[in-house]
């Protein structure tokens, strides 16, 4: 029973009996999560871009969430981290999601500045 835990996804809240079983069901997480987003980029429904937070639509923080799910996902079982030890996993992932929200944070304020001073009729439109 020492490789049990090699078949189980979520943290073990979902066993396999075998590899291509496990195989399959990542697939269909992956694509639940990608059809979740492409369904919301079609639709766009009005309430989500409509409603803002942080100066930002919701449909837009939705977007950024599913990602970061989808790549720590990625992260977890397509390079074992699950088996690693608890500092180097929170290491490895954390981290870049941690800069890639900061990242995100400072490109989202400062396009809204430009497009603010845009707007406003400071700098013309004239590219």
């Amino acid at each position: 029973m020492a490789h049990a835990h090699k078949l189980e996804i979520f943290r073990g809240l979902i066993k396999f009996k075998s590899n291509i079983t496990k195989i399959w069901g990542v697939l269909l997480f992956l694509t639940i999560i990608t059809s979740i987003e492409v369904v919301l980029g079609i639709i766009r429904p009005p309430f989500l871009v409509e409603a803002s937070f942080l100066g930002m639509h919701l449909l837009n923080w939705i977007f950024i969430g599913l990602t970061l799910v989808k790549a720590y996902y990625i992260a977890w079982d397509f390079m074992h981290l699950r088996d690693e030890k608890t500092s180097l996993r929170r290491t490895i992932v954390w981290v870049p999601i941690f800069l890639v929200c900061y990242l995100i944070f400072i490109l989202l304020f400062e396009a809204t500045y430009i497009f603010e001073v845009y707007k406003d009729g400071y700098i013309k439109w004239n590219f």
